[in-house]
């Protein structure tokens, strides 16, 4: 196993927690410790299980209690942190409450440029509609705006832009549009089927088969800097993916920023200098081995998955008419969770499958060239 060159690493990670399953800090908080962070985990639910299962019970903390949670460290001296990694929140309130807390330490570090790094993660829905009250979109869009580095999936990236992906150019004008708009340095997309989108430059789109991921770092003008990844996409909906690549690339970037010397951990927002291309800039190096782990672990899931689906299921007496559909989809349900446990080994030594690729000039509009 190849030795961990991740720097000791003081994280606060504010998301939701379930009992059962890795999702939100369930999933977070054992990645970031397997690659050797310590992780100090403020949850901002308390849910039996995800929510994919269509059931759960359980308590949403409020934005006081996230807010004391905070105030309890912070009166203690608790509050050194090199990196603040933060997810679901359940009201606009509470949004608030978490950006707060963002600010407060960026504010304590203030006189160490590169100290403090947040990692925000806006969750607010997918697949063209939001999960969370409308009003929880204006306090993200208040809040991104100090963040380092923002990791929405497709839909939430046309939300924070107000530009919808359809094509190659509206994607690189969305995320050009977060840079110049929300002042974010670092932006992943962590979910784009690039072969849905009509193709303008030169670059094939993948096949359907495939999700792409898409990653910029700001020159210093404001322009970005895209590089992509392409990875193939496995036959089932996994939870807990968004906070898997959140955790990883956490320590991953932490990794590539020590990698690239001293004086780039002591710069504002871990941002490379002009004349490094996209393909060699910390946030794609860091890509390259989250993807590599994630691909290895869910590979390793699905097939357990299978094998456990491929047992018939306990039957249980009389049930009513719609209980054999429900029990099926807890099943089913159950059966796709992560197996993170059993395979830590490919969060700490991954398996590097995939190449990162420069998005070239072809491939954007002029006015973005």
């Amino acid at each position: 196993m190849t030795e961990s060159l991740v720097p000791e690493t003081r994280v606060l990670a504010v998301a939701s927690h379930v009992v059962y399953g890795h999702v939100g800090n369930t999933m977070a908080t054992f990645v970031m410790q397997s690659l050797g962070c310590e992780v100090a985990a403020l949850n901002t639910v308390h849910f039996s299980n995800h929510t994919g299962y269509r059931q759960f019970k359980g308590t949403r903390a409020t934005a006081q209690e996230i807010t004391d949670l905070y105030q309890g460290l912070a009166q203690s001296h608790l509050t050194d942190f090199d990196v603040m990694l933060s997810g679901y929140a359940p009201s606009a309130a509470a949004v608030k409450a978490v950006g707060a807390i963002g600010i407060d330490l960026q504010q304590k570090a203030a006189s160490k440029p590169g100290s403090f790094f947040w990692v925000l993660d806006p969750v607010m829905g997918d697949q063209g509609r939001l999960y969370v009250n409308d009003d929880v979109v204006p306090a993200y869009k208040q809040m991104i705006q100090h963040a380092d580095l923002i990791l929405p999936n497709q839909f939430e990236a046309e939300v924070l832009s107000g530009i919808k992906i359809t094509s190659l150019a509206t994607l690189a004008e969305a995320i050009t549009a977060i840079h110049r708009i929300y002042s974010v340095p670092h932006v992943i997309i962590t979910s784009v089927q690039l072969f849905k989108l009509s193709q303008s430059g030169t670059t094939p789109s993948p096949p359907a088969n495939f999700l792409t991921v898409i990653g910029s770092t700001t020159r210093s003008d404001g322009s970005p800097r895209l590089f992509r990844i392409d990875v193939p996409a496995l036959d089932c909906f996994f939870s807990g993916t968004g906070d898997m690549f959140a955790a990883l690339t956490v320590a991953r970037l932490r990794e590539a920023v020590a990698a690239a010397g001293q004086d780039l951990s002591t710069t504002r927002s871990w941002v490379s200098p002009d004349s490094v291309p996209a393909t060699d800039l910390p946030l794609a190096r860091a890509a390259v081995k989250v993807l590599a782990s994630m691909h290895s672990v869910l590979e390793r899931t699905l097939e357990a998955r299978d094998a456990e689906l491929a047992t018939a299921p306990a039957q249980n007496g009389d049930v009513g008419a719609d209980e054999p559909q429900k029990r099926e989809h807890l099943r089913r349900t159950k059966a796709a969770e992560v197996r993170l446990v059993q395979n830590a080994r490919f969060l700490r030594d991954p398996q590097i499958q995939f190449a990162v690729q420069e998005w070239w000039k072809d491939d954007l509009p002029a006015e973005l060239q």
